[in-house]
């Protein structure tokens, strides 16, 4: 960021000296027009700057300031918060000069314009598995850089966002229960735990999520046609075992505890 700074505090245009933002887009003199967008971004009208580097990159690709033009026009987009834009842009700068003197800076905001875009974890997460997939290739171009706690810490916090996405739908099919729906929800709920379980081992929500197997194990068991409820529940004790082993001061112990006796019960009294 340092650079970028450089480049724009060196802007020789003041924009207290320009003329009108339509004169100066019509004038023909593309030094002044560039400098003269600089002075737009310090001033914080990143708009005003876009509209005028966007009308320039082209003329100036193949001079002397067309990596420097590219930059910060993607950067006017990330102030302005067109976050997908800023990304497109970072891309399009390094791509274009993979190995010029901004290329680690464009490969690391490409990621981290996706990451400040991502969704809610109850939509669509297309983007942040676009972000995780920009910032882990950067850091393989650059495994030393200066940014990379950064990009790891986002990655990081896009995993919560996944792991959190994969709890709300193993809930939901917990919820829904018997409802009519196509196959279990039951064990719907159980694979998408399980899955999410196996892709973030480390997540914070494992203990729900573990707990919520356990659960839908239960019911399944509970509510299942006689054939079947021997494995069944052989199987929620041994998800309760495994519960309780890794979680033996869980608030949802008596929870588990009620689930095992259950079970126990019924094993004992079939057997």
């Amino acid at each position: 960021m340092n650079r970028i700074l450089y480049i724009l505090l060196t802007a020789v245009v003041a924009l207290a000296s320009c003329t009108s933002y339509d004169k100066v887009y019509k004038i023909g003199d593309y030094d002044y027009r560039y400098e003269t967008a600089k002075a737009y971004y310090l001033e914080g009208k990143y708009t005003n700057a876009a509209d005028l580097l966007e009308s320039m990159v082209t003329m100036l690709k193949g001079g002397d300031k067309a990596e420097e033009s590219l930059v910060l026009l993607a950067r006017c987009y990330y102030e302005s918060k067109d976050y997908e834009t800023a990304s497109q842009y970072f891309k399009l700068h390094y791509s274009n000069y993979p190995r010029g003197e901004y290329a680690e800076y464009a490969r690391f905001y490409s990621g981290k314009s996706l990451f400040m875009g991502i969704p809610e974890p109850e939509l669509d997460q297309t983007n942040t598995y676009s972000a995780i997939n920009e910032l882990q290739l950067f850091m393989e171009y650059y495994p030393h850089s200066v940014y990379n706690t950064e990009a790891q810490e986002m990655i990081l916090k896009m995993h919560d966002v996944l792991v959190k996405k994969q709890y709300l739908s193993a809930k939901l099919y917990y919820d829904l229960g018997d409802l009519a729906y196509i196959g279990n929800n039951y064990q719907a709920c159980v694979v998408t735990a399980q899955n999410a379980l196996k892709d973030y081992p480390y997540t914070n929500l494992r203990e729900e999520l573990s707990i919520l197997i356990l659960r839908a194990k239960y019911q399944m068991a509970h509510k299942s046609i006689e054939s079947k409820k021997m494995e069944r529940y052989r199987d929620t004790i041994d998800e309760y075992y495994a519960f309780k082993t890794e979680f033996p001061s869980s608030d949802y112990i008596k929870e588990a505890d009620k689930y095992y006796k259950e079970a126990i019960k019924f094993v004992k009294v079939t057997e």
